[in-house]
């Protein structure tokens, strides 16, 4: 059995998630051994208990791999392990990050630098047109627009990147065998023939639940080079996206909206709380502007071979201690040995002459 076929046989296993295969490679060399070891041996790993144990060690009576992998290769699709090069690097910095996905399509290397555009199932007219607006743009730049293929904001975010001739993934909240929502399916299989992926870490037919939506939710978060809220009320499950992407280091953007209109309130909310306010989508664009974007490519530029603006003084300290990296105000204090407040109104400087990223949670990096 490969180490690919084993990740599947645990995602087929019940209560056997991403945390606890972890805990149990931390001493296993690999799936494969995990699934052979012996009852007691399972039983000495941490938070693995009688129970869990017995179900690992009689894997073979609780699921059919031989059936699911058969259909994987009867639908055409791609299996990815953590194992895998292929599979996303962003994902392997995660602690809970899938053990398998499921592709449908294609995945390129350009997708590690994808831009998450979420919001509201119920999406208004202005909430559309400014999705549309945004990942079409967003797209035609050459950034790949990361979306859940949820009805009303992620379905006109994926619409968008299509018709820009641009690249989308969809993460779905179910197995591809019970894609939802099913008014969707043609959408998926557009995505899916050339222009992108649908990927899930599901089993084939598991059915979506309150549950995997959440779980589809971190995928997106931990996927995405930055995230955009175009419009979502305060109660919205794009809010806890965007939460995610900011605990994972990840820039936030949010679009703001009329101010009477409960449909934008969770953007707003997101600006209060240091989310970066996009009205443009030169704004995104502009601050991950380390690349150059041809018609159907993406080079990034050697930020090396940069030419160093010309600075002076605590200017010059600061941007000295800054790279590419994203660094706390207190550690941008302990290496330029500088008073907390001529860094804090250095890095404002730095900021407004565009040299210097502000990014949630009081962090800096080079832009």
């Amino acid at each position: 059995m490969t180490d690919t076929e084993a990740f599947v046989a645990l995602n087929l296993l019940p209560r056997i998630g991403p945390v606890r295969v972890q805990k149990l490679l931390d001493h296993f060399s690999s799936p494969s051994d995990v699934l052979g070891a012996p009852m007691d041996v399972l039983m000495r790993v941490s938070h693995i208990g009688e129970e869990t144990a017995a179900l690992l060690h009689r894997w073979e009576e609780h699921c059919d791999v031989t059936r699911e992998l058969t259909e994987v290769k009867s639908r055409g699709l791609t299996l990815l392990s953590k194992f895998d090069a292929d599979y996303p690097a962003p994902l392997r910095e995660v602690y809970d990050a899938p053990n398998v996905l499921y592709v449908w399509g294609k995945l390129e290397e350009r997708d590690k630098h994808s831009v998450a555009v979420v919001g509201s199932r119920r999406s208004t007219m202005y909430g559309t047109q400014a999705t549309k607006k945004f990942s079409y743009q967003l797209a035609h730049a050459g950034y790949t627009i990361l979306s859940g293929l949820a009805r009303g904001i992620d379905t006109t975010a994926h619409e968008a990147a299509v018709a820009a001739g641009g690249r989308t993934i969809a993460v779905i909240g179910s197995g591809l065998a019970k894609l939802y929502p099913p008014e969707n399916l043609a959408l998926a299989e557009k995505i899916a023939d050339g222009h992108g992926a649908v990927v899930s870490e599901f089993p084939l037919h598991t059915e979506p639940d309150k549950q995997t939506f959440p779980q589809r939710n971190r995928i997106v978060a931990a996927w995405c080079r930055a995230l955009l809220v175009t419009e979502c009320p305060a109660w919205s499950g794009a809010m806890i996206t965007a939460h995610l992407a900011s605990e994972y280091g990840k820039s936030v953007y949010a679009v703001p909206g009329p101010i009477d209109k409960p449909t934008s309130a969770g953007c707003h909310q997101l600006i209060r709380d240091g989310a970066t306010l996009a009205a443009d989508p030169a704004h995104i664009i502009d601050d991950l502007g380390v690349f150059s974007f041809g018609k159907s490519t993406m080079n990034v530029v050697d930020e090396s071979q940069a030419e160093m603006p010309l600075l002076e003084g605590d200017e010059a300290t600061i941007y000295a201690v800054l790279d590419s990296e994203e660094k706390s105000v207190d550690r941008i204090i302990g290496l330029s040995g500088l008073p907390a407040a001529t860094v804090t109104a250095t890095l404002m400087k730095l900021e407004m002459r565009r040299l210097v990223k502000a990014l949630p949670g009081f962090r800096f990096c080079r832009r």
